[in-house]
């Protein structure tokens, strides 16, 4: 047996197997509620042999989206609209999880193909944005720093999602503290400027993310494994870097948190990075080793032997990919099939499995 497809177990959950589906943005929701595109997007990986597949970034309040037409899991219509997509990717073998955020400053903005850039103005459906300080993205407007009362509407919020997201059938939660997204931008000192318990140390900067991990692992209960996805580094001088992000996944797990998603980069438009296969591995191996805790890898994760390579150098616990398959929806089937190892095949597509 293959170590990529080898059964994982966390809490009450046992994943068949630890290629799993990266959460990617479709920007294709209604009002946040996902439509048959959402449908037939997830199913395929289920069908094509993932063992976990992730729902993209989900808004827990409405001014949390990343834009106007990313999903949502703020009222009960978006939850019923998630509940069938679960139970399809259950019907095909596969568990599913879904990743519960707040873009903070990186919020109102326009999808990726639409003719502007930027933030959406009030008039074409945008919305004012917040953040841990008054600093903003390049390019998009200026937020309004969260005071206390928003910190805490930010975490019942998360609470609250919770909720749903466990009665529409998902399987696994993900709080996004990733990709310049609110957590992360408390987490990171460019982002964060502030002079009360939420910035300075490490700790302060931390304090909201581990307060949601509470929030969400009260609501999860015992059994339900709790995800945190960071970005280990800002690519960028002064911002947030490994050493820091080993610690706050220590910290995350010593909370309630079941594994560290490692990926990276997100916050600043001048961000410099080595884009290049498994350029992220080495960030997921230091988190592991320095916070002694169970991550992912992510990061042009494209063949099956190279996911088996990052498991057997115990770089990582599991491997997300989310370019491979986007490009092939059935990466898990073939990856079973060249490592020679099994996965369940649907049976309409059993004749493809044999050589």
């Amino acid at each position: 047996m293959s170590l990529l497809f080898s059964p994982l177990g966390i809490r009450s959950v046992t994943f068949p197997n630890r290629l799993w589906v990266s959460p990617m943005c479709m920007y294709s929701a209604v009002d946040g509620v996902v439509q048959e595109w959402h449908h037939t997007h997830l199913t395929q990986f289920a069908s094509g042999g993932a063992g976990l597949v992730v729902a993209e970034a989900t808004g827990v309040v409405p001014e949390g989206r990343i834009s106007p037409r990313d999903a949502g899991i703020w009222n009960d219509e978006q939850r019923v609209a998630w509940t069938p997509i679960v139970q399809a990717i259950h019907d095909r073998c596969a568990l599913a999880g879904i990743q519960l955020a707040h873009a903070g400053r990186k919020a109102s903005t326009w999808w990726p193909w639409a003719e502007r850039r930027g933030s959406v103005a009030a008039e074409d459906g945008g919305w004012t944005t917040t953040a841990p300080s008054a600093i903003a993205f390049e390019g998009f407007d200026e937020p309004v720093a969260l005071d206390a009362s928003g910190i805490d509407s930010v975490v019942e919020g998360f609470r609250a999602a919770a909720h749903r997201a466990l009665d529409a059938g998902f399987d696994v939660l993900e709080v996004h503290g990733a990709h310049g997204y609110l957590l992360h931008q408390f987490l990171s000192p460019l982002s964060n400027v502030r002079t009360d318990e939420y910035g300075g140390s490490l700790e302060n900067r931390a304090r909201l993310l581990l307060r949601i991990v509470d929030a969400v692992r009260e609501v999860a209960g015992d059994g339900v494994p709790l995800f945190v996805r960071i970005s280990a580094t800002d690519h960028a001088d002064g911002g947030f870097t490994s050493d820091e992000a080993s610690l706050v996944g220590q910290w995350a797990v010593e909370r309630g948190a079941d594994l560290i998603d490692v990926s990276s980069g997100g916050l600043v438009a001048h961000q410099r990075i080595d884009v290049h296969p498994g350029y992220q591995v080495p960030l997921a191996a230091t988190v592991r080793r320095g916070g002694r805790v169970p991550v992912t890898a992510v990061g042009l994760i494209t063949a099956a032997e190279q996911a088996e390579q990052v498991l057997a150098d115990g770089a990582a616990d599991a491997i997300f990919a989310g370019r491979e398959w986007l490009r092939d929806p059935h990466f898990g089937l073939r990856a079973a099939h060249e490592l020679d190892d099994t996965v369940a095949w649907p049976p309409q597509y059993l004749r493809a499995r044999w050589r």
